[in-house]
């Protein structure tokens, strides 16, 4: 297993990834300090396109220095999950992310906001 500090480092690589494609609202969220069994890190990301997201996915597949387990949704163009056991990227249309509403689902897990300036502590902003 990695280190979390490693597995944080990677769940922020994801998502500046994303950044890099135009992906929007990059968010990390520690699932694991509510829900062990999951995985160690969410980063949602929202895309406009079927096209967006592929691009999206592709790129942080491409870049990631880790072995991807699974790939869900890349043909549908509403939600991409990318699989790295620990690390789950959610890439969604923002219909399919307000309809999913992780970030509510998964409150109570620390979040992380990055992009548009230095990363933040969504608790913090509420």
């Amino acid at each position: 297993m990695k280190s979390k500090d490693r597995l944080f480092e990677l769940a922020r690589r994801a998502g500046e990834l994303a950044l890099d494609k135009k992906g929007e609202d990059v968010l990390i969220m520690e699932i694991g300090s509510v829900s062990p069994s999951i995985a160690e890190y969410f980063v949602l990301v929202t895309g406009h396109t079927k096209e967006h997201l592929q691009a999206i996915s592709d790129h942080i597949e491409e870049n990631l220095d880790l072995k991807l387990h699974h790939v869900e949704g890349y043909e549908t163009g509403r939600w991409v999950l990318l699989d790295y056991l620990d690390i789950v990227v959610h890439i969604m249309t923002p219909e399919a992310r307000e309809y999913y509403s992780l970030e509510f689902i998964w409150a109570d897990a620390p979040s992380f906001k990055i992009g548009d300036g230095d990363e933040q502590n969504k608790d913090q902003d509420q």
